[in-house]
């Protein structure tokens, strides 16, 4: 059964559609990569699936609209890492992970053992526990992303919704982001993450569903049916050099391809 799922949603801004009756459904233990050009709504889409934005259509959380879910639980069940999340308090790395445990606060208590425990789980997660006593805003644009990351994974959700999470990072945290993501969704979390690289989005997803520029669904399955496609040229415009490594597909944006070419 899917815990979210998105049917026939719709949004446009200023007259001009940003997102065209859009249908998508995660389950539990899948790694959903959105990708698609700029503009093609994706950021806009996790918003809606997040409840963040309002649109055309419905969403369902565990087969329960998902406006009708109390916002306390709602924040429990769906975890969102906006794009290029930051924090401009000077706060301890440490007490930005806690933010993260908000949803689950009792009024009455303080932090318990099932807090510590997600707190430092997170933070070991996203290789952040050496910078637990430092000053967010003393950290790298990178350091801070992962920081921002090990926020939303404190809150243990069943759905992560990730926008562009390895965006900024160098290659050795890009894969450490993007195993970690897969692991998660290994061990039944359900995961859509925004990705630009397309190689990190087919080694590591388990399904990409691909917008055009009009915000239409243009393709959604696994990763090497959707390379065999050949959508992701059309769609990007590029001529795409692909191959395969250990078992796993990857592709190259090589040249742009003429507006002839892409009809």
């Amino acid at each position: 059964m899917s815990l979210l799922t998105v049917r026939n949603i719709s949004v446009a801004r200023g007259g001009r559609p940003v997102l065209d009756k859009v249908d998508l459904s995660i389950g539990a233990g899948e790694c959903v990569g959105l990708i698609g050009p700029n503009g093609a709504g994706k950021s806009t889409l996790l918003s809606v699936m997040a409840g963040l934005l309002p649109a055309q259509g419905a969403v369902a959380l565990d087969g329960k609209a998902l406006g009708d879910w109390p916002r306390a639980e709602r924040a429990r069940r769906i975890g969102f890492l906006e794009q290029g999340a930051t924090c401009h308090w000077p706060l301890t790395v440490e007490r930005v992970v806690t933010l993260g445990r908000l949803p689950h606060a009792s009024p009455w208590g303080g932090e318990s053992p099932a807090d510590r425990a997600a707190i430092d789980r997170a933070m070991a997660q996203c290789d952040v526990t050496q910078f637990a006593s430092r000053n967010v805003t003393t950290l790298s644009g990178g350091e801070r992303a992962r920081v921002m990351l090990a926020r939303a994974l404190a809150g243990d959700p069943a759905v992560l919704l990730a926008d562009e999470p390895a965006a900024g990072l160098d290659p050795y945290h890009q894969l450490q982001v993007m195993e970690l993501l897969a692991e998660l969704a290994a061990g039944g979390m359900a995961v859509v993450v925004v990705l630009h690289d397309l190689t990190l989005a087919l080694r590591h997803c388990t399904r990409l569903c691909l917008l055009d520029e009009a915000g239409r669904v243009a393709g959604d399955t696994g990763p090497e049916a959707l390379l065999d496609s050949g959508a992701l040229g059309r769609v990007y415009g590029i001529e795409l050099v692909r191959g395969g490594h250990e078992g796993a597909p990857f592709a190259l944006p090589w040249k742009r391809l003429s507006v002839e070419s892409r009809a």
